[in-house]
């Protein structure tokens, strides 16, 4: 009996560390397909959005500063109506017609270089900080696809373990009822299938939060990048 369980045992834990020894994840890595990820999250992530939303406004309020510079001059006009006498003996200066004038306010000249240099600052701030981020997303997307692989082979392999485990329980139950095996023999298989069997829902589980959350970073189903 003991002699039974113990090749039982040793063959269900080779058969486990073959599957697992004969796996790898690097062959699975397609780097065509996650260079279409990391762009599409620098497309449609949320955040993405945020900070190019910011370099536009950065953008707008430089733009605005330069523009401002007409603020420092004030011009204004005054008419004399024709039909009055050319000299006025009050404003000697006064002549009949349109008459312009433009005023400097100094004190607003002064401020504008400091006001566009600032601008300037807040849009290469903007600019860096998304620059950093898409270093971030970059590295976020890589992540959650490598573990994606991962999951999608570790299915694999548990799947495997526990197709292995079934048949070595429906080889024993045909000669457990032919009276050719032992009982103690046939439960044990089958509370290995049945760990067997937990593993792998547990895998399928990790498989679909880890599908999800590559989908949310890069903002679309995975079914719909080409």
């Amino acid at each position: 009996m003991k002699k039974s369980f113990a090749l039982i045992f040793t063959g269900l834990l080779f058969a486990c560390f073959n599957i697992s020894a004969q796996e790898s994840i690097i062959g699975d890595v397609n780097y065509g397909t996650l260079e279409k990820y990391v762009q599409a999250a620098k497309q449609y992530h949320p955040r993405k959005k945020v900070y190019e939303a910011s370099i536009e406004r950065a953008k707008s309020v430089v733009d605005a500063a330069k523009i401002s510079y007409l603020d420092i001059f004030q011009a204004s006009y005054y008419y004399r109506p024709t039909e009055r006498a050319t000299i006025d003996l009050n404003n000697p200066y006064s002549v009949n017609g349109f008459q312009y004038q433009a005023t400097l306010n100094l004190g607003v000249f002064l401020q504008k270089p400091a006001q566009i240099k600032r601008a300037k600052a807040d849009l290469k701030i903007a600019q860096f900080e998304s620059e950093d981020y898409d270093a971030t997303l970059v590295t976020e997307v890589k992540r959650r696809y490598y573990n994606y692989i991962r999951l999608i082979n570790d299915l694999k392999i548990k799947t495997q373990t526990s197709q292995d485990n079934k048949d070595v329980v429906d080889n024993l139950k045909a000669k457990y009822e032919k009276g050719e095996g032992q009982s103690e023999a046939y439960i044990y298989a089958r509370i290995k299938l049945s760990e067997a069997n937990s593993n792998k829902i547990q895998a399928e589980n990790d498989l679909l939060i880890a599908k999800d959350a590559l989908e949310e970073i890069i903002g679309q189903r995975l079914v719909d990048i080409k």
